[in-house]
C-alpha cells in the first residue's frame, strides 16, 4: 500500500498558506467598488495588456446575451482594497465603456463606443450613456444599462489571510504560458509588488543614452525587452556567487531576483545606470554592443556583449569616466577577452553565461 502521509501533509501545509473564496458581483456594485477606490486595476497594465476593439466590443456583447466570461482573480490587501491579479482587461473594458474608466494619471477617458458585434449587428456605433461628447451617436436606454448593470460577473479572491507571496505566485501561473512576453509579465509583477521601482524602470529604459546604445528590433521594443535589460542590468551588479551554472533558468532567477530587489519600497540605483550608459553613448555610442573584428563593429545588438559590458563598465565607472579613448580601446578589446569568448556564442545559455560576465565583467574593466 501507497504511503501518502508526506503528500497529504504537504498539500494541507501549502493549502492553509493560501485562503480563497468565491463571489459573484452585478456590474452596478463591481462600478460603485472601482468608483469608491475599492478595488486596484493598476492602469499601469494598460501598455502591456494589449487588448484589440473588437475584444472589448466581444466582451460587452457576452455579457448582455449572458455568455459565461472567465471569473475576475483579485488578492484582498490588509486595507481591504482588491488587488487584480487576473481580469484587468476585461474590468478596464466594463469600466471604460460605463465611462468611468481612469487612466495611470487618473483622468476619466471617453467611453467606449463599440463595434459590430459577432451575433449582435446592431452594436455597432452604441455608446453605454450619452455624455459631452457623444452628440449624433446611439447609446442605450435606461432599461438596457439596468439589464447591463444587473449582470454578474465572477470573482475568485484571495483573502488577507493567504500567505504574502500567495497572489504573485497566483499571478505567474494565470499568466505562464500567456501572449506576455516574460518581461511583460514581470511588468505587471513590479507594478503590484513596488509601482515606483516600475516607474524608475520604465524611465531607464526609454533614457536617450541607453536607447541610443541599444538598438533593438520593433519587436523586441514591443515585448518590453528594454525594461529587460534594465532588469538584468541590476541583477548582474548584485550578484555575489560563484562562477558557476545557475540552479535555475535564467528567466525564473531574473523574476526571483526581481521580487526580491523590489521589497521593503527600495529604488534601483538610477544614477549608477544613467552615468554608464552616458559614458558608453559618448564613447561608442550605436557600436557599444555591436561586435568587433578588429577593424569596425558588425551585427546587431549583442545581448552577450551587453552583460559582459554595461556590468563591468558600471562596477568600475570612476576608473573610466575621465578616459573615454582608452575606455574605447577597452570596449573593443572586450569581444577578444578570453573570459568573454570562452563563455559567450551558441550553446552557451543565460544559467551559464551570467553568473561568469557578472564576475569577468567586472574584473576585465578593472584590469
Amino acid at each position: 500500500m501507497t504511503d501518502t502521509h508526506p503528500l497529504n501533509t504537504e498539500i494541507s501545509a501549502r493549502a492553509r498558506e493560501i485562503r480563497t473564496d468565491g463571489y459573484a458581483m452585478s456590474i452596478g456594485e463591481l462600478l460603485s467598488l472601482y468608483k469608491d477606490g475599492d478595488i486596484e486595476i493598476h492602469p499601469e497594465f494598460q501598455r502591456i495588456f494589449r487588448w484589440k476593439d473588437e475584444q472589448r466590443t466581444r466582451l460587452i456583447e457576452s455579457i448582455l446575451l449572458g455568455i459565461p466570461i472567465p471569473p475576475i482573480f483579485v488578492s484582498q490587501r490588509q486595507d481591504g482594497i482588491w488587488d487584480v491579479i487576473d481580469g484587468v482587461q476585461r474590468l478596464s473594458t466594463i469600466f471604460e465603456f460605463a465611462g468611468v474608466y481612469r487612466d495611470e494619471n487618473d483622468a476619466i477617458q471617453d467611453g467606449l463606443i463599440l463595434g459590430e458585434g459577432e451575433y449582435l449587428k446592431s452594436l455597432k456605433g452604441y455608446m453605454y450613456e450619452p455624455n459631452s461628447n457623444s452628440e449624433g451617436l446611439k447609446h442605450f436606454d435606461e432599461a438596457l444599462r439596468r439589464d447591463f448593470k444587473r449582470s454578474k460577473i465572477a470573482f475568485s479572491i484571495v483573502t488577507k489571510e493567504s500567505d504574502p507571496d500567495a497572489k504573485y505566485d497566483l499571478f505567474q501561473r494565470l499568466n505562464s504560458g500567456s501572449v506576455l512576453s516574460p518581461q511583460e509579465a514581470r511588468n505587471c509583477l513590479m507594478v503590484m509588488l513596488n509601482r515606483q521601482y516600475f516607474l524608475d524602470v520604465a524611465a531607464m529604459s526609454e533614457s536617450v543614452d541607453f536607447k541610443d546604445c541599444v538598438p533593438l528590433t520593433d519587436r523586441k521594443e514591443e515585448s518590453a525587452y528594454r525594461s529587460e535589460l534594465v532588469l538584468r542590468f541590476f541583477c548582474l551588479l548584485d550578484y555575489t556567487g560563484s562562477p558557476t551554472d545557475l540552479s535555475r533558468d535564467f528567466g525564473d532567477y531574473l523574476t526571483d531576483w526581481m521580487r526580491k530587489a523590489t521589497a521593503n519600497e527600495s529604488r534601483p540605483d538610477q544614477k549608477l545606470f544613467y552615468d554608464t550608459f552616458e559614458l558608453l553613448n559618448r564613447t561608442l555610442n550605436e557600436d557599444t554592443f555591436k561586435r568587433y573584428n578588429g577593424h569596425r563593429h558588425l551585427g546587431a545588438f549583442s545581448i552577450s556583449g551587453f552583460e559582459f559590458i554595461a556590468c563591468g563598465v558600471a562596477k568600475n565607472i570612476d576608473k573610466w569616466r575621465d578616459h573615454q579613448d582608452d575606455l574605447k580601446e577597452r570596449l573593443r578589446s572586450a569581444w577578444t577577452a578570453p573570459d568573454f569568448k570562452a563563455n559567450s556564442g551558441a550553446g552557451v545559455s543565460p544559467r551559464q553565461r551570467m553568473p561568469r560576465f557578472a564576475i569577468y565583467g567586472p574584473k576585465f574593466f578593472g584590469e
